[in-house]
Formats: C-alpha cells, structure tokens, sequence
C-alpha cells in the first residue's frame, strides 16, 4: 500500500509532463508545417523530393520541438517553478501552525510580477493569522487566569465553611465572599458570551427610536446605592428629550459599563458626572469622575480586552467591560473617545446620531 502511495505522485509527474511535452510538439509540428506549405506553395519543387525529404523533416520538427521543450523547462524552473516552490513551502507552514513564516519577494519593490503579488498577499495574510493567534492565546490565557481566581475562593472559603467550630458570623462573612466570587464569575460568563457574539456579528442591533434622556436618567437612579454607600456627589446635566434611534439593550450595556468604571475608580468623597447634549444631528454623552485617571499609554490600551491599567481594582472586574462598550459603539455606528489626566480622573465622551422628526 506504501509503495503504491510512493508510485502515485511519481506515475502522476510522468503523464503531467508527457502531456506538456505533447502539446508542446503539436504546436511546433503544426506551426512548422503551416509555415513549409505556405513555403512550398510559393516554390516550384519536384513532389517527389518533398516526400523522400518529408520523414527527415519530421524528425527534424520532432528534435527541434524537444530542444525548444526542454529550454522552456529550465526557463519555468528557474524563473517559476523554484519561486513556486518556496511559496508551497511557506503555504505548508502556515498550514502546520507557523504564522510567523514570511516568504521572501522574487523583486523586493516590484509591482508588475504576479507571483510577488501572491506572496505579498500570503505575508499579509500571515501577519493577519499572527495577530490574530496572538489575540487568541492572549484571550484564553487571560480567560483561565480570570476563571480560576473566584473558583479559588469558591473553594477555599467552601472549604473553611466546613469547620463546625466557625461563629454565625464568620459563616455569614464567608458565604458574603463565595457570594461575590460567584458573581463576579458569572459577570465574567456573561461578558464574554455577549463579546463573542457581537464580535461575531451574531447579535443584530434592533435600532427603534426612544428617549436616551430617560434611559440615561434610569441608568444613573441603578447606581444610587453604589455612589451613596461611597459618598461620592453626583453632578448630572441631562438634556430632556433627546431622541435617538439606536437599540436600547445594547446601549444600556454601554450606561452601565461607564458609570461602573466611573463609580469603581472613584476614591470616597470624590465626583462623578453624568451630561447628556443635543449637538446638531449628534447626541453626546459624557460620563467623568475624579479617580485615579489614566497615562497616555493605558489610555490607548483601554478599549482592549482583559486590559486593566489599574491593577488596584482588578478584583473589582474583568478587563471586558469597556471593550463591549467599543464593540456596541461600533455596531450602532457611533463613537467613543476617552480623555484622562493620571491622578485627576477620566472622561468618556459618546456620540450617536439623533434621530430627527
């Protein structure tokens, strides 16, 4: 069976290029021939010398026909078929898992060879699976690591719980804490099931005109016990009846992330603002607070996934929320931008379109 697999690509090499050669001939014999009886035609040739001449003619088509083959053969192997070699070589790395693997230009520069655009579309599209394979282990790395913290404490304070000699006390403070891991790890769930279909363009916006004042407003009244049990001021200047036509689900996820970060990066004692304004064709909402603000680097970072520049808070969520509140932005067609100063506080603004009678 092993032989015969061997024999297979071989048998097939033979009859691809005995079947080259064949047409090869027929187009030179057919070629030549057309051109000796247009030849002949003109001159005035004893028939009998053309057809004792005739076999020695055909010969000499047949070799001139495989000196011309064979010529064409180096010519393909040295300006095709070693390049195509080295692109089928690269392809079966990519295929293996190597997205790192670039295949060097036949003419670094030159726009006008077909086989160099090939490659630079595989090495662009290499660059592509790598950032993407990056991406993805970055992702699960950073999943497994958020799923095992609260399993963790699940079970460690599970365990503790098991003590006969606890007080009722020390039982009701450590089922608190099972109690905040479990949350946080369903939070985390949710985060990232609603990531991966809006990323995967699985959940289709349901855009219908409503007023993003009140919705605004009743986003701002869910918080009340979190920026009072904090002391933190509230300062709002909301617009009344701003309409927009947008889906009202998806932008509640945006609301909340951004008043939560606001609220959760917030020190005692310190504000948060809520506006909404009606520009134009534009409606803009900003959300600030006082905290801890952000560098110029973490700024740029901010909307990616599992990214937290402030470590302080990082058992107080998951790094997913503000790269929903992009991802919803984006499909609603909107925009978000964050301006922050380190150790003064941050402020994202949003801009929707409104919907206009």
């Amino acid at each position: 069976m092993n032989g015969e697999a061997r024999r297979a690509p071989l048998l097939a090499r033979i009859l691809y290029h005995a079947r080259r050669f064949a047409m090869f001939m027929l187009v030179v014999i057919l070629f030549v021939q057309s051109s000796v009886l247009i030849l002949f035609n003109a001159m005035s040739i004893d028939e009998q010398i053309i057809r004792r001449n005739a076999p020695l003619a055909l010969l000499n088509m047949l070799l001139l026909g495989l000196v011309f083959w064979m010529l064409d053969n180096l010519r393909r192997r040295y300006t095709v078929d070693r390049h195509v070699h080295r692109i089928i070589q690269g392809l079966a790395r990519i295929q293996e898992g190597d997205f790192f693997v670039r295949i060097t230009p036949i003419e670094p520069g030159s726009t006008f060879n077909e086989l160099d655009q090939v490659i630079a579309g595989i090495n662009r599209m290499t660059q592509e699976l790598a950032g993407l394979e990056t991406l993805r282990t970055d992702f699960l790395s950073n999943v497994s690591h958020e799923l095992k913290t609260p399993l963790a404490v699940i079970g460690n304070y599970a365990t503790l719980l098991q003590n006969p000699a606890l007080t009722q006390a020390q039982r009701a403070e450590y089922a608190r804490v099972i109690s905040d891991a479990v949350a946080r790890l369903s939070s985390l769930i949710t985060n990232i099931l609603q990531l991966n279909k809006l990323e995967n363009q699985q959940i289709y916006p349901a855009a219908a005109p409503f007023n993003l004042s009140e919705q605004l407003c009743e986003c701002i009244l869910g918080f009340e016990q979190l920026w009072e049990s904090k002391g933190l001021e509230l300062d709002t200047d909301i617009e009344d009846d701003v309409v927009i036509c947008a889906d009202r689900e998806l932008l509640s996820l945006v609301w909340n992330n951004l008043l939560s970060n606001a609220i959760k990066f917030t020190e005692r004692g310190g504000t948060i603002s809520c506006s909404l304004k009606a520009e134009g064709a534009q409606a803009v909402v900003t959300v600030s607070d006082t905290g801890c603000g952000m560098s110029a680097e973490t700024g740029a970072r901010i909307f990616e996934k599992f990214y937290q520049g402030d470590t302080s808070h990082a058992a107080q969520g998951n790094g997913l929320g503000l790269s929903l509140v992009r991802k919803v932005i984006d499909i609603l067609g909107g925009e978000i931008s964050v301006k922050s100063i380190l150790g003064k506080g941050s402020t994202f603004t949003v801009r929707l379109g409104r919907h206009l009678p």
